[in-house]
């Protein structure tokens, strides 16, 4: 394939390559950011009982219509109902019952009267409750009560399957007695870097050498997507050292590979040689700036995406490609980030293909504004630190004007809460 392929075209040809990955049960504790591999429902009515909302008393309503502070209506105490206790009594006429925050309303009451509405004017449980409680304040039947069933019935979906879980989604599982649920499974990814050039950042610099920086980046930026990346290094332009690293790789039964650099044509790309030798691997080149050469195959069956080696080439091809694999993989059905739109706030560049710049997005007079973060290099990391947006410029476009309005694309924290 020769011309070059859209971005749209790659991602559409990526994602056709893979598909949602099994189901799993986890522990609730440990879902979050997971992804619900079905829908889950109310167990119970929630709250699972009428209860009520503060301190106070519990009464029948009409009790209380003349009482004033002037005037206190004066009740007969005949309970005491501590939270987590089953009242047994019924309130009647002229009664009252002490009851604290959530516990469960006794028969024949229909309101609770504030305990600051009362010469009770304690909290402490501990305390003996008198035998009489004057009210100095009316209430209405269903004041300061919640009724069972107010927040969600039983039977009623809760969350359907592809939505992401959340913190507070979690509370909600918890209170319907949810201890384990059923989410995909955690993609199992492998990262490998290939060049004679690279070292640990833990050696000493030498001549002709750099240090592997897109191990530590791509491998930061898939886990916070929910991968599990269960090896990220880099091998020397050896053959036989390659094809070790991929073979103990497609062993370990990962679900992706990613490799950066060493699949061009290169006398000392071995990455390509033995993937081919060992598989499929077609080399594109997609018209994106940064990031034109992509490649895409299988090693042992093992899906393989291939990622420029310069690091900004490199974290721009994963946040574009590889994240929406993962996205599928994952289980949401919405694969791409969100998109927002800004004014240019200086004057734009490209060479015209479709453009992913490192920007800074920001504010002003209570509108989204843009502008670069620094230098467009492929291989400065420095403006891609600085930079909380990448700016889009459409393929074709060479310039925009100051106040023209462009797509962003926020660099958030890199959650798949963050797509869809």
């Amino acid at each position: 394939m020769t011309s070059l392929l859209s971005v749209k075209q790659a991602q559409t040809i990526l994602l056709d390559a893979i598909q949602p990955l099994e189901v799993e049960p986890v522990a609730l504790r440990s879902a979050r950011n997971r992804v619900l591999g079905e829908a889950l429902h109310a167990t119970y009515d929630m709250p699972f009982f009428t209860n009520s909302s503060v301190d106070g008393f519990a009464v029948q309503a009409g009790d209380t219509a003349q009482a004033s502070l002037e005037t206190p209506v004066e009740l007969v105490v005949v309970a005491d109902i501590p939270a987590g206790s089953q009242p047994v009594v019924t309130i009647r006429q002229g009664q009252a019952a002490r009851i604290m925050t959530g516990a469960p309303l006794p028969q024949g009451a229909d309101a609770v009267v504030m305990v600051e509405a009362t010469d009770h004017y304690h909290r402490d449980e501990e305390l003996p409750v008198r035998k009489r409680v004057r009210i100095h304040e009316p209430v209405n039947s269903g004041d300061s009560i919640r009724p069972r069933g107010q927040d969600v019935q039983a039977g009623a979906l809760l969350l359907s399957a592809g939505h992401a879980l959340r913190p507070q989604d979690l509370g909600l599982l918890a209170s319907q007695g949810y201890a384990t649920v059923p989410v995909f499974r955690r993609p199992k990814i492998a990262l490998l870097s290939s060049g004679d050039e690279l070292l640990d950042p833990s050696q000493p610099i030498s001549p002709g050498k750099i240090y592997d920086a897109n191990s530590s980046m791509l491998s930061a930026l898939l886990e916070d997507c929910g991968a599990e990346v269960i090896s990220a290094g880099f091998v020397r332009d050896d053959e036989d050292a390659t094809r070790s690293k991929l073979d103990d790789f497609s062993a370990a039964g990962v679900d992706l590979l990613i490799t950066s650099a060493g699949v061009s044509v290169g006398a000392f790309d071995f990455i390509r040689k033995v993937i081919t030798q060992n598989g499929d691997l077609t080399f594109w080149k997609v018209d994106m700036r940064p990031g034109k050469p992509l490649a895409f195959g299988r090693y042992r069956g093992v899906p393989v995406v291939g990622l420029p080696g310069n690091p900004v080439s490199a974290f721009v091809g994963c946040l574009i490609f590889v994240v929406p694999m993962l996205m599928k993989m994952s289980g949401i059905t919405d694969h791409q980030p969100r998109m927002l739109q800004a004014k240019l706030v200086e004057p734009v560049e490209s060479d015209g293909r479709e453009s992913y710049l490192r920007a800074i997005l920001d504010e002003q007079d209570g509108k989204a504004v843009v502008r670069l973060s620094g230098h467009q290099g492929s291989g400065n990391l420095f403006a891609l630190t600085r930079a909380n947006a990448l700016l889009i410029l459409p393929s074709g476009v060479k310039s925009l004007p100051a106040g023209y309005t462009v797509n962003v694309f926020p660099l958030m924290n890199g959650k798949i809460t963050d797509y869809g």
